[in-house]
Order: C-alpha cells, then sequence, then structure tokens
C-alpha cells in the first residue's frame, strides 16, 4: 500500500499548471490543461478562479467546493 503525501503549499500559474511542495520536501509542477476538461475542473478554464488555489486538507482546492487529490497530483506531475 502507498503512503498519502499532503500536499503543503501549491503557487497556480497563468499556463493551467500548479508548481506544488509535498510534505516530503519534493517540488514538482503539475499541468492541469487535461482535467479543464472534466468535472468539475471545466469550471476552471480560462477563469481566474484557478488563480486562487490554495492548500487544504493536504490537497490543492478552489473556491466552490473544487479539490483534486493528492495522489493524482503526485503521479501525474513532474520533478522541478
Amino acid at each position: 500500500m502507498e503512503l498519502l503525501i499532503d500536499v503543503i503549499n501549491v503557487k497556480a500559474c497563468e499556463n493551467n499548471t500548479l508548481l506544488l511542495e509535498f510534505e516530503n520536501g519534493k517540488k514538482r509542477r503539475f499541468d492541469m490543461t487535461p482535467f479543464l476538461k472534466k468535472k468539475p475542473f471545466v469550471k476552471l478554464k480560462d477563469s481566474p478562479l484557478f488563480l486562487k488555489a490554495f492548500v487544504a486538507y493536504g490537497t490543492v482546492v478552489w473556491p466552490g467546493r473544487i479539490d483534486i487529490a493528492p495522489e493524482t497530483l503526485w503521479d501525474y506531475s513532474e520533478p522541478v
């Protein structure tokens, strides 16, 4: 069983990416572009809401009760 690694910091960027810092000290970049075509993330596409990402409960969330699983962020991100 894989341990969940919490997100401790996020910075949303204009190019639909998230700069993430995880509790293990690793920094990674996550491209949200493919996810912005799916619910509930479609609400964030071309919206200033995307840049309002923040960390809560160990993952990235946006106003309007939109969140994404920390394991998805880890599995689909690249080291920076």
